[in-house]
């Protein structure tokens, strides 16, 4: 367990960035298909907002 080896915490870090970044989960997008990324984008501000507020209803 990593918890208070700052040393440990930061291997753990390392390896799970590379393993989400391996799996496509970070890094540049490998999809070419001309769409807007509206990753890191609150759902208010994105075509999805309807979509989404028909799930859990209006937020303020």
């Amino acid at each position: 367990m990593a918890v208070g080896d700052p040393v440990a915490l930061s291997a753990a870090r390392s390896a799970v960035d590379a393993a989400k970044t391996s799996l496509g989960e970070r890094g540049s997008v490998w999809w070419h298909d001309g769409a807007k990324d509206f990753n890191r984008y609150l759902v208010k501000n994105t075509p999805y907002r309807e979509w989404y507020e028909q799930l859990i209803g209006p937020q303020a």
